[in-house]
């Protein structure tokens, strides 16, 4: 499989994308990826991994905001047997799983301020420590991380550390929502069209003229991940050729919906 397989655009910020993907590469340097929810960053994470030279190290990836301080904590680092209760051996955590390869941090934004300090020591020393432990680990670990927050916003009010943001941001890469790359969409369907083809078996080819219109004037607050859902939505209820207006999830034909941007203003006038 190629690096960008499965990412699909052919916009001019999709190309902007893919420059900076390569680019990341083609150097060891931390890289902070930007971009909403729904909008594909662990599949651009990949493939920076995929195109660099560790590519034949492992990828190792964790949301951090799946995970309470604690439990993060010993996720991340590892632990030592007794270290807390239910440590029962000794435990690696994902920088040593990643060792020689990538570790892509997933919504950097909500990791706590105590772990930042010891996210810090890793960028600064390639060290880690487990839990309940005093002894340093090396690690050869490429840190790529994520967020849809505004790190910024996050530092002046005291929730991210300012330290730590440079070192991670060396390379930002934003990836631009669908509403800002609408002539992407018609890609978009006849790649998840096919996908769905071969896991349903049905012999659906594609979209009305009408139904592609929707998908064109929405705003897709959920980006990509809302549009393959309501593909997946219409493959359910349609039985015949081609998906029709009527197949469509319910807010894809909300007019309220239609230009709507992510601060819950509008744009005044429908994106073809």
């Amino acid at each position: 499989m190629q690096a960008f397989d499965d990412i699909i655009g052919n916009s001019p910020k999709m190309k902007v994308c893919f420059q900076r993907i390569k680019q990341a590469a083609a150097s060891d340097i931390h890289v902070l990826i930007l971009g909403e929810s729904g909008t594909g960053k662990e599949l651009v994470a990949q493939a920076i991994h995929n195109l660099s030279r560790r590519k034949a190290g492992p990828f190792v990836q964790i949301n951090c905001a799946a995970l309470n301080a604690a439990l993060l904590e010993s996720e991340l680092f590892g632990h030592i047997k007794g270290a807390f209760t239910g440590a029962y051996r000794h435990r690696k955590g994902r920088f040593e799983a990643a060792d020689g390869g990538s570790i892509f941090l997933d919504e950097i934004g909500d990791i706590p301020l105590s772990i930042q300090v010891k996210l810090l020591r890793v960028l600064e020393n390639k060290q880690i420590e487990r839990v309940g432990d005093h002894r340093s680990v090396d690690v050869d670990v490429r840190i790529i991380s994520a967020t849809h927050q505004n790190l910024v916003t996050l530092i002046d009010q005291q929730q991210f550390r300012e330290d730590l943001y440079f070192r991670i941001n060396v390379i930002p890469i934003r990836i631009p929502p669908l509403r800002e790359r609408k002539e992407d969409i018609p890609l978009l369907v006849n790649s998840f069209v096919q996908r769905l083809q071969v896991r349903t078996g049905k012999a659906i080819t594609g979209l009305t003229p009408e139904a592609l219109q929707h998908f064109m004037d929405y705003a897709w607050p959920g980006n990509i991940r809302e549009l393959k859902s309501a593909l997946e939505y219409a493959f359910v209820i349609a039985e015949k050729r081609k998906i029709d207006i009527a197949h469509l999830p319910h807010p894809v034909l909300e007019p309220s919906t239609i230009g709507v941007d992510r601060t819950g203003g509008r744009n005044g006038s429908r994106e073809k």
